[in-house]
């Protein structure tokens, strides 16, 4: 019983951050971001990679400040840094979107060299992703933002499009 206890409380975290995506994507991103800290704050600095990861991915998307997006984004990288020593499979799906999110984050603060770098991560990721629409939609906004700093523009707003999504 607690080995199936285990096995499930990873779903159970996953799935709470799930509830709060949808009430974000609702439109309700003050109540989003305070209950992601709150699920943060539960998870802790050292909890499971996984949820980490997914929680800061998330929670990039809830700041205000160019600044605190970028730091959450660097926290679900670092995340992922550690599931994929334990998971690699898992993380596949996550890298692309992660150095994208980066990508516009250091555009959004006026550095374009920073941003390159992290499209290059993103797109040799982005090898891994499947021919479907998440995948598809993740290639084109490397591409819109490839032509968006080619043009000198900075990212800002939706700095990419398709939603986030956690590892399958």
């Amino acid at each position: 019983m607690a080995e199936r206890r285990e096995r499930t409380a990873p779903d159970a975290v996953l799935t709470r951050i799930g509830q709060v995506v949808m009430l974000h994507h609702g439109g309700d991103r003050e109540e989003a971001r305070s209950r992601f800290l709150a699920l943060w704050a539960e998870v802790g600095e050292d909890g499971d990679p996984l949820h980490r990861c997914t929680l800061a991915h998330y929670l990039a998307d809830t700041q205000d400040d160019p600044a605190d997006e970028l730091a959450w984004d660097l926290r679900a990288l670092t995340a992922a840094g550690e599931l994929a020593d334990g998971d690699p499979a898992c993380v596949r799906g996550f890298l692309p979107s992660l150095h994208l999110n980066l990508a516009a984050d250091y555009a959004k603060l006026g550095r374009p060299d920073a941003a390159r770098s992290h499209l290059r991560h993103a797109r040799t990721a982005a090898g891994s992703l499947a021919d479907d629409g998440y995948g598809e939609g993740v290639r084109a906004a490397i591409g819109r933002l490839e032509l968006r700093l080619d043009e000198g523009g900075a990212a800002g707003g939706e700095p990419w499009g398709p939603p986030r999504q956690r590892p399958g």
